[in-house]
């Protein structure tokens, strides 16, 4: 029979290995009571303002984008926190969508309440998307605002510094650069609050990457929010997945369009042109709107725009397709030739110009 000796560890080793063991047990205790320091640091409010901010929560929003936007939005100090927070409270599927005003001096904990039991504001003034600056005017003298105040707050040369408007033309009007959210009102907010706010929104979703998005399609950062304010007008799905997709391809249908120095073709901007002037909006009203007289791009935006039609001007669909219709179903549909384009135009559009 085979004998195995077991050699025993020196002495010195033992002490060792029980050394390395409490190094690692104290190392990981310390890492604990600093994450658990800095998650209770993160539970507490940004600052003492009391300054509202309102935030959408839209349908469908997850816990981890819902963090993110109220991180983005200054209202909270870490996403992850607030995650943790939900998580430990196991109410992920608590949150509320809906339209909130939030304040920086509000905790974790005060933000989740208000989330949680869907406590939504109702003192609002909403600036609605694919909007006129001449139907945002009668809005904000609608809900309360005198119109002398607002034609002031609508002046550009009362926000000569703002950073949206940086590459805005200095004869241009605010047109297109009001972006549709709401906002809180108070006894004291002015007309040229909801401008200011409006124009700050506008500023976050003008971001280095959708600015530079527009460079790459050939496109100035003006020129990219005026046929953003085109896709805004020719698109719109409730489905929100389906509005991104939808708002991406017609992008590149007018993108490929001024490449190929083809007319934009667009019933929304030859509109617009005859509403400038008075006139009854019809196809054949002539002006520099009229895309059906005029290749290239317009002089300037025709309504404000949203993010996903600033995002789709910046980062369209890698298609090919020169022609869409929007169908009597709400269908919006692509083609690459004349001759199929005029087919659905058939098929799914009786009411098409």
């Amino acid at each position: 029979m085979i004998k195995y000796t077991i050699k025993k560890l020196p002495r010195k080793w033992h002490k060792t290995f029980i050394a390395l063991l409490i190094i690692l047990l104290v190392v990981g205790a310390g890492s604990a009571v600093f994450i658990r320091r800095a998650y209770n640091q993160n539970l507490r409010p940004i600052n003492s303002s009391e300054k509202s901010q309102i935030i959408t929560i839209p349908v469908g929003t997850t816990t981890h984008e819902i963090a993110v936007i109220l991180e983005d939005s200054g209202i909270i100090r870490k996403s992850w926190a607030f995650e943790w927070f939900v998580r430990s409270n196991g109410a992920r599927e608590d949150l509320k969508a809906g339209t909130y005003s939030l304040k920086p001096s509000q905790s974790v904990a005060d933000i989740f309440t208000i989330l949680t039991h869907g406590k939504e504001t109702t003192n609002l003034v909403t600036i609605f998307p694919a909007k006129r600056i001449d139907e945002v005017r009668d809005d904000l003298i609608n809900q309360g605002f005198a119109a002398s105040d607002v034609e002031v707050a609508l002046s550009p040369s009362s926000h000569p510094d703002h950073p949206a408007l940086v590459d805005k033309p200095k004869e241009a009007s605010l047109e297109g650069y009001l972006y549709p959210e709401s906002f809180a009102k108070a006894p004291v907010t002015t007309a040229s609050d909801i401008v200011r706010a409006a124009l700050d929104q506008m500023h976050n979703y003008l971001t280095p990457e959708v600015r530079a998005g527009f460079v790459r399609q050939g496109l100035t950062v003006h020129e990219g929010v005026t046929l953003a304010s085109i896709i805004e007008q020719e698109v719109g799905s409730k489905d929100p997945q389906k509005d991104i997709e939808d708002k991406k391809q017609v992008a590149q249908v007018f993108l490929l369009r001024l490449k190929n120095n083809m007319p934009l073709q667009s019933d929304a901007t030859t509109d617009y042109g005859a509403v400038l002037a008075g006139e009854e909006p019809h196809s054949g009203f002539t002006s520099l709107y009229n895309t059906y007289q005029n290749k290239g791009l317009i002089p300037g935006p025709i309504s404000n725009a949203g993010k996903n039609s600033l995002n789709a001007v910046a980062s369209p669909a890698q298609t090919d397709f020169l022609y869409f219709v929007s169908g009597d179903n709400g269908v919006n549909y692509f083609s690459r030739t004349l001759d199929e384009h005029t087919r659905l135009v058939r098929e799914h559009c009786s009411s098409c110009r």
